[in-house]
């Protein structure tokens, strides 16, 4: 089962060029499921909507509910933001969490639950936009407890273990991805612990998928880091299903001259059932 997450930057930039080297780099991909925030709506259209179409895949989306931030970055006052799941298996259920923030950082950034009708049993599905402030840790702690709670109470009913992908604003070694994972730290819900899917890579295979090569990301915004994840429940279902095989950046560079997002993916293929 290949699994994608990727931040797309809204309709920052030349986005109208860049959702076609999104498309691209999807359609090369082949993934069973995508994990995608910063989705754009405005006048009827909506990005998910037409990946989904030009894919082949089911989709749904939850649009943030405080999105005049972002609004008020592009003079748009009609454009909405929001998180997205494309799978090319029915999605039989789903639901949304706002993560906690103060009033002061909230620009309505959430949590979208699918449950898939995969061939081999159905997949809880999670993809989340974790708040980006730096000085923000706490809050994301705060948020990651809300998202490992709210995970907990719809990954039953299933032997394939909950994937939980996002845009988490966090290094690997920060408390928040620590209390996520809950392997270095107590887990945020006791008992309940999730694979890195990149701590399965290559040492060496680049990881950045926010990196200064990228034109979209100024250097002063920080220093190069992988923010972007793939977790995998533990353990594992029967014969090791949701173990990670292999794991990747895609779109980390231009298609026709153009950079898809100012974030790379990233992709993992799992152990589905009967693989």
């Amino acid at each position: 089962m290949r699994v994608v997450t990727w931040n797309l930057w809204w309709r920052f930039g030349p986005w109208a060029e860049r959702q076609k080297a999104v498309l691209a780099v999807l359609r090369d991909l082949r993934p069973d499921v995508v994990g995608l925030q910063e989705v754009w709506a405005a006048g009827g259209e909506n990005l998910a909507a037409w990946l989904a179409d030009e894919l082949g895949l089911h989709w749904t989306w939850a649009p943030s509910p405080a999105p005049e931030r972002w609004r008020r970055r592009i003079g748009e006052p009609e454009v909405d933001i929001g998180n997205a799941v494309l799978s090319r298996w029915p999605v039989v259920r789903r639901e949304v969490l706002r993560l906690p923030v103060p009033e002061e950082l909230d620009d309505g950034r959430l949590a979208l639950y699918a449950r898939l009708d995969a061939p081999g049993g159905q997949v809880p599905f999670f993809t989340a936009h974790l708040t980006s402030a730096t000085h923000a840790s706490a809050v994301r702690c705060r948020q990651v407890t809300a998202l490992a709670e709210f995970v907990a109470a719809h990954r039953t009913g299933t032997d394939f273990p909950p994937v939980v992908t996002g845009d988490f604003n966090a290094r690997p070694d920060s408390d928040e991805i620590r209390l996520f994972g809950g392997t270095r730290t107590a887990p945020a819900v006791p008992g309940q612990v999730f694979h890195d899917a990149w701590e399965y890579a290559d040492p060496a295979t680049p990881s950045a998928t926010w990196d200064h090569t990228n034109p979209y990301v100024h250097p002063g915004l920080g220093p190069a880091a992988r923010i972007d994840y793939i977790h995998v429940g533990a353990p594992t279902g029967p014969d090791g299903t949701g173990t990670v095989r292999t794991v990747r950046r895609a779109g980390a560079g231009p298609v026709d001259g153009v950079w898809p997002s100012d974030h790379a993916a990233v992709v993992a293929d799992l152990e589905a059932p009967g693989t």
